[in-house]
């Protein structure tokens, strides 16, 4: 596979998506940190992952952490977690039956997402200014009633598929040998699947009672168009992966290219957050007119 890398492009293009990020970011109180389970998280992130059992251990002692922080059961990062939690259980139970082609493939890729998401949470825990940009458009939510659970999950997924995905992609190559479309990439779509599967649930779970109402209306047109846009977000995470692959005896191009990465990611995360923002007012304003014709938020 060619690829032609233009570094001084990719430079101007970094630039100029932190600076159209920084325009769409509200005010945000200062401060990193899991305070006040800043050495419980430091500790979770400090253990070693070897495996997708040990990954499971590791999220629910992350549950644990995040439902305890502040605002107590209602942490942003929580909603994530227990996100991740849901599907990577379920990639466990594929690996113990017969879907699978390369399970030691499978198994390591999400031994190495996992690691990346495990390491953001480090690094905000100790104030490290290298924590991706992605991340951070979540962690600085952490405490943010006005931000919906439903989309805390989805800035989660943005960073987690947008950002980290790639980059578990290149080192499970790194380990297993380089990239093999044929052999392994169903084995990758069959995250997909499970995606597609889980979506429904776990979008209602995290939803409000006025998101649930518009969910209703809807009907399925949200379920397709959200298989639709994991399924887009999952191919671009390949192809990017094989442009990092490419790049990876070059440390300046790589550079420029995981900053472009990053910051592409998080903007995508700013304008979920946009979204969610219109729905959050657009909700209040239904609630006061229905409460002054006598109803509900749901119509009764």
């Amino acid at each position: 596979m060619t690829i032609t890398f233009d570094r001084d492009h990719a430079q101007r293009s970094a630039l100029v998506l932190r600076d159209e990020r920084l325009q769409l970011t509200p005010a945000v109180p200062p401060g990193r940190g899991w305070a006040p389970a800043h050495l419980e998280v430091a500790d979770l992130c400090a253990a070693e992952c070897a495996d997708i059992g040990t990954v499971l251990k590791r999220l629910t002692t992350a549950q644990q952490i995040f439902d305890g922080l502040p605002p107590p059961t209602d942490n942003r990062v929580a909603a994530f977690n227990s996100l991740y939690f849901t599907i990577t259980d379920r990639v466990a139970q594929s690996l113990r039956g017969s879907g699978v082609r390369d399970k030691e493939f499978l198994e390591l890729l999400d031994v190495e997402f996992a690691k990346r998401y495990f390491r953001a949470l480090r690094l905000w825990g100790d104030d490290d200014a290298a924590t991706p940009d992605a991340w951070e458009v979540l962690f600085r939510r952490a405490q943010d009633h006005g931000v919906s659970k439903l989309a805390a999950a989805m800035l989660g997924v943005n960073a987690h598929i947008n950002h980290d995905l790639a980059l578990a992609l290149v080192s499970t190559w790194e380990q297993l040998g380089p990239p093999d479309g044929d052999e392994t990439h169903p084995d990758y779509l069959l995250i997909n699947k499970i995606f597609f599967e889980e979506i429904p649930g776990l979008r209602r779970r995290y939803s409000t009672p006025l998101q649930l109402r518009i969910d209703g209306l809807v009907g399925t047109l949200d379920d397709w168009s959200q298989r639709v846009l994991v399924s887009v977000t999952r191919a671009h995470a390949w192809e990017q992966a094989e442009r990092l692959w490419a790049l990876r005896d070059d440390p300046d191009d790589l550079d420029r290219a995981l900053l472009v990465m990053d910051r592409a990611s998080a903007y995508i995360g700013e304008l979920l957050l946009l979204g969610d923002d219109v729905v959050n007012r657009g909700g209040r304003l239904l609630r006061g007119a229905l409460r002054r014709d006598g109803k509900d938020v749901t119509g009764r």
